[in-house]
């Protein structure tokens, strides 16, 4: 018998590739093992001379992929081991299987395959092999999917999470019921409580293709509580009803109908704050538009990212639903400087909110979706919009009015005024981060960093957009920079600062001083 890798076959058949030899020649092709296995998934074991003669095969198919591309037909995809999960919801993941039409390709879509069903969430194992197709069709091969369902569907989580933005804490508890009704569906029931007296408890469902969609569809109903008291002088309760109408690697769309309810405690609020209060029904659609090319969200060292993120308010009949627009944009740039891991990050953020509909002009805009600066977290880590500035603490500056009297300070923790939040904003950071010489902390990614940040926001509704001036609003700015230790981890990014206040207006609350803050990404 002629060897097969001497006598050229004008139609030659795909051998077997596992899912650790597909990694192999995506990985540049690296060295094959030296052991052989010598059963096959059906069990049944190989002799001596087909496993030899296998790997020849194999050898050979490989130097033509080096040196050419193969061409193939996908003829089928054969899914294994899905006892609940429907085959549709896993044919879906895996579409780009059958746009292949060389072996190049086909073993690049089987990694992206594999990384889609991974990212189900419903599989404990997922394995794809490429085989030869019927020995009647010459050049087509066949993809068999096998994959091993959770044993256990139901997964939970508890744990505290720091809140910078509300310099709060919270304890936050999920449970998850995965793939009920076999469609790759996921629910979940998650509850948080605060220390500042906020909570949240939530309902959800995911479905990865519902009735033939490109992109997952989601649904949540959550209640909720968010107290801003000490700021603002008003509680936030809601209970609302979000969809996840699309939902891929660039874009995102949500409707989101919510019965809110503005209430005042205290009885201290201020004037504006006062005739906001009560009950409106919030009925918005939210368009994201995001792509981030950052090495990392924690301490990017190259790259950039951009996100926008319109807002629509108003979309039901009824009176009392709120009507605005609100956009936000922020943009982001890092450039390595090629000395200690060095690396330059900037970004500039701004949004601007407005009410609509008849005589919007003399109308308030509503205080929960205005701009509030502030809160000492990282804008490094902030992405989305204005928010962050270094030194300036939880809603701290911008537009502020007195409150109808004062509780000391000892007894309540409360301050005079409230910060009512603006209707445009604006914030800038430049951060230069680097490694240490000392090989301890550049083993555990401890780094340091220097930056400086500013950014203002300002009113107009209520007809004050007639008193915007622009070189009145670049006078205001405030700012600061500092100087500190950044211990990075997979979920929080850890910052013990010296921070600077450079400028800041009357009634802002900001110091110079040490802080420590942790950050999300």
């Amino acid at each position: 018998m002629a060897n097969p890798a001497e006598t050229p076959d004008p139609n030659p058949s795909t051998p077997k590739l596992e899912s650790e030899e597909i990694e192999e020649i995506n990985g540049d092709e690296e060295e094959e093992e030296e052991e052989y296995e010598e059963e096959e998934d059906d069990g049944k074991p190989q002799t001596r001379e087909d496993a030899i003669a296998s790997r020849i095969q194999a050898a050979s198919l490989f130097r033509r992929m080096r040196a050419a591309p193969v061409p193939v037909r996908v003829h089928d995809v054969i899914v294994k081991g899905n006892e609940k999960t429907k085959d549709h919801v896993i044919e879906a993941e895996v579409d780009v299987l059958r746009e292949a039409t060389t072996l190049q390709e086909l073993l690049k879509a089987s990694k992206v395959a594999n990384f889609n069903l991974q990212a189900l969430d419903i599989f404990d194992s997922v394995k794809i092999t490429i085989d030869s197709g019927p020995p009647e069709l010459p050049g087509t091969t066949n993809v068999v999917i096998h994959v091993v369902e959770s044993k256990s569907p139901i997964t939970g989580q508890i744990g505290t999470f720091t809140k910078a933005e509300a310099r709060s804490s919270s304890l936050e508890g999920s449970l998850k019921y995965k793939n009920i009704f076999g469609y790759g569906d996921i629910w979940d029931g998650s509850l948080a409580y605060g220390c500042d007296h906020s909570a949240e408890v939530g309902l959800g469902m995911y479905l990865p293709r519902f009735r033939g969609r490109p992109t997952p569809f989601t649904s949540r109903v959550y209640l909720s509580t968010q107290e801003w008291l000490k700021f603002s002088s008003y509680k936030e309760r809601a209970l609302g009803l979000s969809f996840g109408l699309i939902a891929s690697k660039y874009h995102e769309l949500v409707y989101t109908t919510a019965w809110r309810n503005l209430i005042d405690p205290s009885q201290m609020a201020s004037t504006s704050i006062r005739r906001q209060l009560g009950h409106n029904l919030v009925s918005a659609l939210k368009y994201t538009f995001k792509f981030d090319k950052r090495n990392s969200p924690l301490r990017p060292t190259r790259g950039y990212s951009f996100i926008s993120t319109s807002q629509i308010g108003g979309l039901a009949p009824d009176s009392r639903t709120l009507r605005f627009l609100r956009q936000e944009v922020d943009l982001r740039y890092a450039v390595p400087l090629g000395f200690y891991r060095a690396a330059l990050n900037f970004g500039v953020s701004g949004g601007i909110t407005f009410p609509w509909g008849s005589g919007y002009k003399s109308r308030a805009s509503y205080v929960p979706e205005r701009f509030f600066l502030g809160g000492n977290i990282s804008p490094v880590c902030s992405l989305g919009g204005p928010s962050a500035l270094w030194g300036f603490k939880t809603r701290g500056l911008g537009p502020n009015e007195p409150r109808r009297e004062v509780q000391d300070e000892e007894n309540g923790g409360t301050y005079e005024r409230d910060f009512v939040g603006g209707d445009v904003a604006v914030t800038a950071f430049a951060d230069l981060s680097f490694d240490f010489p000392v090989k301890w902390f550049r083993d555990r990614g401890i780094h340091g960093h220097v930056f400086a940040c500013a950014g203002n926001m300002a009113e107009l509704s209520e007809n004050k957009y007639r008193k915007f001036s622009g070189p009145k609003f670049l006078e205001t700015f405030r700012s600061s920079v500092g100087a500190g230790i950044v211990v990075p981890t997979s979920l929080f990014r850890m910052e013990l600062n010296y921070c600077h206040i450079l400028k800041k207006q009357e009634h802002d609350r900001a110091k110079s001083g040490l802080f420590m803050t942790f950050s999300t990404s």
